[in-house]
């Protein structure tokens, strides 16, 4: 990293609170913010603990999300608009305003039980990351996995943190039915540029240990290399994937940078204040893979990006996939072992 300034608040992946797009007051600050901003958690009220997907884009139907916002900070996180629906803003209030579904593993048994439910994949994130700080303390994610773990429902789980590795015991049982795999998102190996765009995200060392400690207990796993922002990190897509392989990842997948509704501005923000020498080429580069813009929000191409830049992103992640052995997915899982607990004697784990 070269040319780098330091402004904003420590330890936070953006620096200002733009107006939410549903808001039509704001309200402007006469100091400029702390050095430090403390994160706050609120109670989450929701009576439904299963969100419905219905985009072609996302690999399950059913997700899980014990918590909206997430301290983790990235920069480029393209979940940052869902919070302007709460009446907060995409920056700061995404990464310091964390609402908590303290409820999670209750509404997720009732779900359970219910006669309408058919097995089947559920996935936990999608939007925020399950393993983000305040999962070591209210261990909401672990009591999800519990309960799945007992009616033994298949889960596929994504995340950005080494806390996975506490669950792995929940883990290791559901993948002795074929119903669990976990992906770890690494979007780079540089531990600087990590410490400024991903600031409360585990150290990539960390991550590969997590891929280590998951395949050791026979834990299907992969790497999700994301975003991959042409001009910053897509040159280490050959060690990423490299690295994931020698860790013990057996499949690996990409998603381009993704920079929907206020997620663009506050990314170039965080680009004129960290890397202001670089800034102007990555943002031609992302419009290159972006038809001209900085996001493309279709179907399809919103996954993949198009374009001179993008045919050359995924044809040396497909070369670098290839090499190093990786699957282009995980496994089949199976809802075979499913079970509710009037079907049979449960056991506690």
């Amino acid at each position: 990293m070269t040319g780098r300034r330091q402004q904003g608040p420590r330890g936070r992946g953006t620096a200002s609170n733009p107006l939410g797009r549903f808001e039509r007051i704001e309200v402007v600050a006469d100091e400029p913010l702390p050095d430090r901003v403390p994160t706050v958690f609120l109670r989450d009220s929701s009576r439904t603990i299963l969100a419905r997907n219905e985009s072609p884009d996302v690999p399950f139907d059913v997700s899980i999300n014990p918590y909206r916002g997430c301290e983790h900070g990235c920069a480029y996180c393209y979940a940052r608009p869902t919070h302007e629906y709460l009446g907060f803003s995409a920056g700061l209030d995404f990464e310091t305003r964390i609402l908590i579904k303290e409820d999670a593993a209750e509404l997720l048994r009732a779900e359970l039980e219910s006669p309408r439910w058919r097995p089947e994949v559920v996935g936990i994130s999608g939007v925020t990351d399950p393993y983000q700080p305040v999962e070591r303390k209210m261990e909401l994610t672990r009591r999800c996995l519990e309960v799945l773990a007992i009616y033994r429902n298949p889960v596929a789980l994504i995340t950005k943190n080494h806390l996975v590795t506490r669950d792995i015991d929940l883990l290791a049982e559901l993948a002795r039915h074929q119903a669990a795999t976990v992906v770890i998102s690494i979007t780079t190996l540089e531990g600087e540029l990590t410490r400024v765009m991903e600031p409360r995200t585990s150290h990539p060392r960390d991550r590969l240990r997590a891929l280590e400690e998951l395949a050791q207990r026979r834990i299907p796993c992969g790497v999700l290399v994301a975003p991959i922002i042409p001009g910053l990190n897509d040159h280490e897509i050959p060690a990423i994937l490299k690295a994931a392989a020698e860790a013990g990842a057996g499949f690996a997948s990409f998603i381009p940078l993704r920079l929907p509704g206020a997620v663009a501005g506050l990314f170039e923000d965080w680009l004129e204040r960290h890397l202001p020498d670089r800034r102007r080429k990555i943002l031609n580069r992302i419009r290159s893979t972006r038809g001209g813009k900085l996001n493309d929000p279709n179907f399809g191409s919103r996954m993949q990006g198009k374009g001179v830049f993008a045919d050359q992103i995924r044809s040396l992640f497909e070369a670098s996939r290839r090499r190093y052995g990786l699957e282009p997915s995980g496994p089949e899982l199976s809802t075979k072992a499913f079970r509710r607990q009037g079907e049979e004697q449960l056991s506690l784990l």
